[in-house]
């Protein structure tokens, strides 16, 4: 990559970042949430309602900047919210109240509450992870963990909250195991899930991040794996307890998906979420060319399909791959057309995995601000192929979708979703691509650097 083109990268502001929409469901698909910009907006599934939000007792504001992460806990009482205001909310979802804020030092990056419900993790930009007692009133967070000046990219629990693996931008994925003390820290690691590479192409893009993980398992086989997405267009399922890689999936090579001049460019694997029981797993992938946008890719009862999606075209297929858990391998079955236009910037489902959710849209779009579309799969019949539902068919109906959506009109969506993902596309690769600098520039930048130093885990 050339260097005058990342510092140029360098001029970009603040003001012209966006922040891609983020999508979460209650546990037992009680109410939805979705993210764009610095707005929460919330539906209750259960009463048939929009949502809304209460603010802290202390009458601190809501978020003021763009949010980056949300989650539910195991038990869908606590929802957390997470951004580039440098604070992190929680929230009782049975009033939607802020029952805490708790201030970081750096914009953050990913969030996760662990299984039990008693501590809060979230990891900041300057790659450490910090914990937060959710069972004592108290506003501050210690440090868990950290990358070392690694950008964290996402936070996940094992399901018997023995674990918790967290992923950066540098391609390293870490198991630690999570102490029976966290506000002392972390200090024993399990394991580095250590694979997915640097990637690249004739298109000039590089991918080493790790984008994202999901612990996954089925009723037959109760080991559980760990699934990871990456910017090498890469799905790979581990053995995260020895580190081993188990399998890799090469999204764009599998699918044999190429340029007109013959050159294959990547797909940048965005999200994964599963099902309680491991029994679905869904995967967003995005195209990082301008010809094509994205996918998203499911993992149905061992079959995965991944959705090819096209600019200024419908849905071109399906992939469907086979996932065998007793050989520890993921293969690819065939290919089926289906008729759908849409560009999934994150994905969620509850522990029924009834409905696989998808959104897409950003924050600080130039034509139309904040931007958000939902669209939901119904899973329930697990013998039939999916469905994308209508809308009125979706559930909550067209009230969810005007709550969720907020003022998208029929005759801008196509422009302004082409818009979005492609806004979505430069912020994830200004975010997450690892700049490169002289070493001039590189002296200039630790002259006027203002990083407080964490010594305590340095």
């Amino acid at each position: 990559m050339e260097e005058g083109s990342i510092e140029d990268g360098e001029k970009i502001s603040r003001e012209t970042e966006v922040a891609p929409a983020l999508i979460a469901i209650h546990p037992l698909e009680k109410s939805v949430v979705v993210a764009v910009g610095s707005e929460l907006r919330i539906f209750d599934l259960q009463g048939d309602r929009s949502i809304t939000l209460l603010g802290d007792n202390s009458g601190g504001p809501l978020h003021t900047d763009a949010i980056r992460a949300v989650c539910f806990g195991a038990t869908g009482r606590v929802f957390a919210s997470a951004g580039d205001d440098k604070l992190v909310k929680i929230w009782n979802t049975e009033s939607w109240q802020c029952t805490r804020t708790v201030s970081s030092e750096k914009r953050v990056s990913a969030v996760a509450i662990s299984h039990n419900g008693a501590f809060l993790t979230f990891a900041d930009k300057f790659g450490v992870v910090w914990v937060v007692d959710l069972e004592k009133d108290d506003e501050k967070a210690a440090p868990l963990l950290a990358h070392y000046c690694s950008i964290i990219t996402s936070l996940d629990f094992s399901p018997d909250g023995q674990f918790i693996a967290s992923a950066d931008r540098d391609f390293k994925i870490r198991i630690t195991v999570f102490p029976k003390k966290p506000l002392d820290g972390a200090h024993e690691i399990q394991s580095f899930c250590l694979g997915h590479k640097e990637l690249l192409s004739a298109c000039g893009y590089i991918g080493s991040f790790v984008s994202c993980l999901a612990f996954v398992h089925t009723s037959e086989y109760p080991q559980w794996f760990l699934l990871s997405g990456s910017g090498d267009s890469t799905v790979r399922m581990w053995d995260f307890i020895s580190g081993t890689l188990l399998d890799t999936c090469e999204v764009g090579a599998q699918a044999e998906l190429v340029e007109s001049n013959g050159e294959e460019c990547p797909r940048v694997v965005t999200d994964i979420c599963a099902s309680s029981d491991g029994s679905l797993v869904a995967v967003a992938i995005q195209r990082q060319v301008l010809q094509h946008f994205g996918a998203f890719l499911i993992i149905f009862g061992c079959v995965v399909l991944t959705c090819l999606l096209f600019r200024y075209c419908s849905l071109h297929g399906v992939m469907l791959m086979c996932c065998n858990f007793s050989a520890r391998t993921l293969s690819v079955s065939k290919v089926v057309t289906v008729g759908e236009s849409f560009v999934p910037t994150r994905l969620g489902m509850s522990c029924s995995a009834e409905h696989l959710w998808m959104v897409t849209g950003a924050s600080n779009l130039p034509s139309s601000g904040p931007l958000a579309h939902v669209r939901v799969v119904s899973l329930c019949q697990k013998g039939l192929d999916p469905t994308v539902l209508e809308d009125g068919a979706v559930p909550g109906g067209k009230k969810l979708l005007e709550k969720l959506q907020g003022s998208l009109t029929a005759v801008k969506q196509v422009d302004a979703l082409v818009a979005a993902a492609e806004a979505v596309k430069m912020a994830m690769r200004n975010l997450l691509i690892k700049r490169e600098y002289s070493m001039e520039k590189r002296e200039l930048r630790k002259k006027s650097r203002n990083d407080r130093k964490l010594k305590q885990i340095l």
